[in-house]
């Protein structure tokens, strides 16, 4: 007979044999996917200027095509090419001999003249005499005194004569108009040149420069309506291969209508010369605002994606979850974009955009500075004043 310890001892152990087959491995917990590390900015508030940019020639206020008034043989050329000459400065000199022998010539005729006007003048002061005791009949007196009368007139006409022919003796010396700098010489000594049809060369004012520009009416209406060529609006120029709007002018003209053509109105600028940095004919690109500053949103360039016809940025929400972001894009400034509408002053967006993330992906915020240096460029005032033009002065 079995002993009952045993038979216990048999059965526990089948029990756990029986349990260890029929149990299976258990499986290891799956562990949770890391999140994507992002670029991640609080989007800049900054106040700055809404420009608007034309495109523009510059035009001399005097452009002078020099021509001479008398004809002749050009003696020589008296200014040097491309330099600056003064009102009055001599620029070509024409052989002056046929005109001074014609002012001789006059000269000796007014002095016949005037001799014979001092002959009818006694005479008819003797006739007077005559007359007044009946030595000499009335008519032949009155002769006397139309003769002195036609002498007079004709040493007026011969001094007439005598000054046109100064004034052309005076005209073969050329002479600049105004203050400005020179061109080439178009004809060269020992040519001859009709009056006031030959160029002999050509003159630019160089003291101020105009640029006019065409603003359409839309624009106008809804920006510079209130803007006179007394408000004294500030226009600052670009050069091509400049960098940044360092010349500084001011609105001065306004057309007096819209071209119906064009639908815009001409507008112009002055800009005082400086250095000879402002040369006519020169392409340039100005801007102009209509108000002092305008608090907005700016963002970078790269946090702005394209999806089909919209533009959009990802905002980062509480929970570190992109948001999709419809937004209006204003001016560029530097490496930033002003957004219009779509954003708020306190949102904090990804940087670098759509390039490797989307919307609704929860992320790793990783927190960096916008660069605002771009915003140091902006020209803080859009009207003409003394402390403006001394700031302009001293950043040139």
């Amino acid at each position: 007979m079995k002993s009952p310890t045993k038979s216990m001892i048999v059965l526990l152990l089948a029990s756990l044999l029986l349990a260890a087959c029929s149990s299976e491995p258990a499986e290891p917990q799956a562990s949770a996917a890391p999140l994507q590390p992002i670029d991640v900015a609080h989007v800049v508030r900054a106040d700055i200027i809404d420009w608007s940019q034309f495109t523009t020639r510059l035009q001399a206020p005097q452009t002078v095509e020099v021509r001479p008034r008398v004809s002749g043989v050009i003696e020589s050329i008296e200014f040097v090419e491309g330099a600056e000459v003064k009102q009055g400065d001599l620029l070509v000199k024409l052989d002056p001999r046929p005109y001074a022998a014609e002012v001789d010539r006059l000269t000796a005729q007014r002095d016949a003249a005037l001799a014979a006007l001092k002959q009818a003048q006694l005479e008819e002061r003797r006739s007077t005499r005559l007359r007044a005791s009946n030595a000499m009949a009335a008519e032949q007196a009155d002769a006397r005194v139309f003769q002195a009368q036609q002498r007079q007139a004709e040493l007026a006409a011969m001094e007439a004569a005598l000054q046109a022919a100064q004034l052309n003796l005076e005209f073969t010396d050329i002479r600049s108009p105004l203050n400005g700098r020179v061109s080439n010489a178009f004809i060269q000594p020992g040519n001859t040149v009709n009056a006031n049809a030959s160029v002999l060369t050509q003159l630019v004012s160089t003291e101020q420069v105009h640029a006019y520009f065409d603003i359409d009416e839309r624009s106008w209406n809804a920006q510079f309506s209130d803007v006179t060529a007394a408000t004294q609006l500030a226009v600052y120029l670009q050069l091509t291969g400049e960098n940044d709007y360092q010349h500084m002018g001011m609105l001065d003209f306004i057309d007096n209508r819209v071209n119906f053509n064009t639908g815009t109105l001409r507008v112009r600028a002055t800009f005082d010369v400086a250095d000879n940095k402002l040369r006519p004919g020169a392409f340039a690109r100005v801007r102009i605002a209509p108000q002092q500053k305008i608090s907005s949103v700016l963002v970078p360039e790269t946090a702005i994606g394209t999806d089909l016809k919209n533009r959009f940025v990802l905002a980062v929400n509480a929970e570190n979850t992109l948001e999709y972001r419809q937004v209006t894009l204003g001016p560029r400034i530097g490496t930033l974009r002003v957004i219009e509408t779509g954003l708020n002053g306190d949102d904090r967006i990804a940087v670098n955009g759509p390039a490797r993330v989307g919307p609704g992906m929860p992320i790793e915020p990783r927190d960096v500075t916008i660069d605002t240096s771009a915003l140091a460029q902006v020209l803080p005032e859009t009207r003409i004043s003394s402390e403006l033009e001394q700031s302009v002065a001293q950043a040139r």
